[in-house]
């Protein structure tokens, strides 16, 4: 062997045996450490026993002192039973991120897979790929606790409903439709925590949904998150608000809710024994711990100043149900409220509970050994992985306007291709925020590069460009390509948490760059955007000169090879916006402070979302074309239900808010055999053009006519396959309970007795009547 064959052996041997002693044998134990013979026997380390009994034994054992100290994100060691500290605070929306201090990068572990920002993703359509990159995430952190980078516990995803376009952390969510929310938080939740039913089986890692409830505004025109005080309806929290977290704890079976900054109705909802311990806990059977949103517990005393007294707000919070603190308010308050009689140690006890039960379920107090101890350095940043990232931002890609069939681009007809736009050579804008250190990344110009020549000029430094020096460059570059791919949009500076938008205009003088660029180019102009929110461009959407037009969201570490991808054919795109594109003029009629969802023409109030707002828009929820065209035929589906019913239940419904054509009988969902009520439909989609496609199902309903229901509602989707020519039939499963009744103005599910029309797409309608059956049992 030579010595530079030797030499570059020795360094594989390094790199490897490296590797493998990250291999979970490199973390100290957590707890019950083998090595420990003074703590290995105590019956809490005894990994055969069932979880409750270890969790009483070790509460059991612990000072009230001990137990305070556990009562926060950052909660102590206690020593003398060979208990570590623990940093709860760990962050995984769209991958390992290092927002919280439980995540460090460098070393072993440079960096992880930023998959695109949760906004792009949701854009797929896709719950199985959801679930997947819930999986890899996992896969990851799981690797990096075991090399000691990483906590267990991620606060993540964001479930938190898309309400007003302007919300700096749009970004962060799946959008505006409850279902769409609804399936993304149980698929990646699932995939993050390994599945799971609803006892106490074993975590990957813990998941955790967030911000219960109602929160989506962060600093606008004098409202911040820590004094906003929403004002929101039982109505609007039962149909739209609450969706998604009821979906996460009965549906996912996530191990964590956190709440939120804001009060709603004037209580915190920190300290409110509804919203968590009447409704999470009992209602929905949480099998896990409530978290407050970091010094949401500090908030409410010193900002909201919603007690008198520090330990006052302790006891409040814990007696509302609240488990763990972010911050140290309960670890410095919490003693002294116990002491003057106002939270007992049996309520601290149930709190400990609920987090130490979680920690057992992850595999902390069985030693150094479990299913995934052997994940290390070599499942980080994998070639899979990052396959994975590149496959998610081309699914989530949104074609929004191509005239003429401008895209894709070819290769031979488009040698030359200017790359103009704030955001061409763009990297950390592609991964939005919440992330962590990808494994490196693909700008928008290195991609297109890879198909083309390109030609790069900027326009103008910075998303906000104020200034208009250097579009001269950028028309002389587009006038001497054969295509113009200009990449605009916003950036963390425009849309971040703490940072909500005052317009939904493109910043300082895009729009003009846009247009002179689009008048100088001699060749198919391209308009790629990056944002997490909607941005108004009718401009664009009117001007013939632009051809085409990319949503791209956020589009994570390969965003720009997807883009290049998409533009000239590699891939199909198949995304759909998750939100609806509003006009400039309707932030003119809204305040972000007016939390009601539906319209009051008697107000003005155009009402919010594509469920109630009736007014004109840029391009609607659901909008996203391919380069292929599919039509879709209905095969089959029921004309009739019977719904088998207790009673009809229409007390508290109001005369006055129901129209006369709804003064019939009514079904509460609680009084009817949900079970029974499945509707399957089946539906032919045929790819009539030229190339493969992905091709998104969109289910919608709209109920019986009444005034305070929605226009339609998503309540299905599926997203397949479908090569050129071909056929293929899909089976759609809906629910009368879960996906057809509507909650009625005291947040009441009633299935109501009538004709709803069932929606595929923009297309056909089908009618189901809906009737009680015969065999009523009236109680």
């Amino acid at each position: 062997m030579s010595q530079r064959k030797y030499a570059y052996f020795v360094l594989i041997l390094v790199l490897v045996l490296h590797a493998f002693s990250y291999s979970g044998e490199a973390r100290q134990p957590f707890a019950c450490d083998p090595a420990n013979a003074v703590t290995r026997n105590l019956r809490f380390c005894k990994a055969s026993l069932p979880i409750h009994v270890r969790v009483q034994d070790l509460i059991g054992r612990l000072t009230l002192q001990e137990k305070i100290k556990l009562l926060v994100n950052n909660a102590a060691p206690v020593e003398r039973l060979g208990v570590n500290g623990y940093e709860w605070w760990s962050e995984a929306l769209h991958g390992v991120s290092n927002t919280g201090p439980g995540v460090k990068f460098g070393g072993a572990f440079p960096g992880a897979t930023s998959f695109p920002q949760v906004i792009t993703t949701a854009a797929s359509f896709n719950a199985s790929l959801w679930e997947e990159i819930g999986r890899v995430v996992s896969e990851e952190g799981r690797a990096m606790y075991n090399g000691g980078a990483a906590g267990l516990t991620f606060w993540s995803p964001n479930v938190n409903i898309l309400r007003d376009p302007r919300w700096g952390r749009c970004q962060e969510t799946p959008g505006e439709d409850p279902h769409l929310v609804a399936r993304y938080a149980v698929s990646y939740v699932k995939g993050l925590q390994g599945g799971g039913d609803r006892g106490n089986s074993r975590l990957k890692v813990a998941a955790c949904c967030k911000h219960y409830t109602a929160y989506d505004l962060d600093d606008w025109n004098g409202f911040d998150r820590y004094h906003f005080n929403a004002k929101v309806s039982m109505q609007d929290l039962e149909d739209t608000y609450n969706v998604p977290f009821k979906a996460c704890v009965v549906e996912g079976n996530v191990a964590s809710v956190m709440c939120s900054y804001n009060q709603i109705n004037g209580k915190p909802t920190c300290a409110d024994p509804t919203l968590l311990r009447d409704t999470i806990r009992a209602q929905w059977h949480l099998n896990g711990y409530i978290v407050s949103d970091c010094d949401s517990v500090g908030v409410l005393f010193d900002q909201q100043h919603y007690t008198r007294f520090p330990e006052d707000a302790a006891a409040a919070t814990i007696k509302a149900g609240l488990d763990l603190d972010c911050g140290p308010f309960l670890a410095i308050y919490t003693e002294q409220a116990v002491r003057t009689g106002k939270v007992s140690e049996v309520e601290i006890n149930y709190a400990l509970a609920n987090t130490i039960t979680v920690q057992m379920r992850l595999g902390m107090f069985d030693g150094p050994n479990g299913p995934y101890a052997n994940l290390g350095p070599r499942d980080v940043c994998t070639p899979a992985h990052q396959q994975l990232a590149l496959q998610a931002a081309r699914e989530g890609m949104v074609l929004l306007k191509n005239i003429g069939r401008a895209l894709p681009l070819s290769p031979q007809r488009h040698r030359t291709v200017a790359v103009i736009g704030p955001n061409s050579d763009a990297t950390t804008t592609m991964i939005g925020n919440y992330a962590g250190v990808p494994c490196g990344y693909i700008s928008p110009v290195q991609g297109i590069a890879r198909y083309a020549k390109t030609v790069h000029q900027h326009g103008c430094m910075g998303v906000a460009c104020p200034e208009n020096q250097h579009f001269g460059l950028a028309e002389i570059a587009a006038r001497h390509a054969d295509a113009t791919v200009l990449v605009m949009g916003l950036d963390q500076s425009i849309e971040a948490e703490a940072k909500d938008r005052v317009s939904l205009l493109l910043p300082g003088r895009q729009q003009e760059l846009i247009s002179r660029a689009a008048m100088a180019s001699k060749g198919p102009v391209v308009l790629v955007l990056m944002s997490g929110g909607p941005i108004d461009v009718t401009f664009a959407k009117n001007d013939p000169r632009v051809s085409a037009i990319v949503w791209a969201g956020y589009p994570g570490q390969a965003g720009g090879a997807a883009i290049a991808d998409v533009l000239f054919g590699t891939a199909n795109p198949g995304g759909k916006l998750p939100m609806t594109w509003y006009p400039q003029d309707y932030v003119a009629k809204v305040s972000m402070a007016n939390m009601d969802m539906r319209a009051d023409p008697a107000r003005h109030y155009p009402g919010r979302t594509y469920r109630f707002y009736k007014g004109p828009t840029v391009f609607p929820f659901g909008a996203g074309l391919s380069y292929t065209r599919f039509n879709q035929r209905l095969v089959s589906a029921p004309v009739t239900l019977s719904v088998p019913t207790l009673q009809y239940d229409l007390e508290g419904i109001n005369s006055t808010t129901i129209s006369t054509a709804m003064k019939k009988k009514a079904v509460r969902t609680i009084h009817t055999n949900c079970d029974s009520l499945d509707l399957n439909i089946h539906i032919d989609v045929k790819n009539i053009g030229d190339l493969d496609g992905t091709h998104t199902v969109l289910i919608f309903s709209t109920p019986p006519p009444g005034a305070t229901f929605p226009e339609k509602q998503l309540v299905a989707f599926e997203k397949f396959h479908v090569v050129a020519g071909a056929q293929q039939r899909v089976m759609i499963n809906i629910n009368a309970c879960k996906h057809l009744s509507v909650a009625d103005e005291y947040g009441i599910r009633r299935i109501f007795m009538g004709e709803h029309k069932i929606h595929v797409g923009d297309g056909f309608k089908h009618s189901i009547t809906f009737q009680a059956s015969k065999d009523e049992i009236k109680v």
